[in-house]
């Protein structure tokens, strides 16, 4: 009798301690994660570079809650006529996606897309002569477009 008593008591013991536990707020993000979301969606390239380095170390930022995901240049090509678009696209969904989020996307939209283009920039610095000519057009192209349909 003695032993059922203990295991009854035992097992509503753990069932209490497990039931607190799922009731437990999630923690919340830290207080300056507006700004470094801020800091990783500038023009500059330092911005651009400390951004790359995160997503590349993403699991050290798992406490802001940021979403990382994307889908690149969406319905356009990632790398058109070979130009390495890709994470330029990559760093523009993750503040249109994080901003969004937080409820201030209307009033960072502008800063984003500049960033963006400020990016496929630094792309197309890359190439010389007509190639450059054509990289700088395309980058223009994608510009114009995000900022009328992003």
């Amino acid at each position: 009798m003695r032993q059922r008593l203990a295991t009854a008591l035992t097992a509503s013991a753990l069932t209490l301690v497990a039931v607190a536990a799922s009731a437990t707020p999630a923690a919340a993000a830290p207080a300056d994660k507006p700004q470094v979301l801020s800091s990783w969606t500038q023009t500059s390239s330092s911005s651009y570079s400390a951004w790359l380095s995160a997503r590349n170390n993403q699991s050290a930022w798992s406490a802001y809650g940021f979403n990382w995901g994307t889908d690149y240049c969406s319905s356009s090509p990632d790398n058109p006529f070979g130009f390495p678009f890709e994470l330029s696209c990559a760093r523009h969904d993750f503040g249109y996606r994080n901003y969004k989020a937080m409820g201030t996307f209307s009033s960072n939209k502008a800063r984003l897309d500049n960033a963006f283009y400020a990016d496929l920039q630094r792309v197309c610095n890359r190439y010389s002569g007509a190639t450059a000519t054509a990289c700088d057009g395309l980058a223009w192209t994608y510009y114009q477009a995000v900022r009328a349909f992003g």
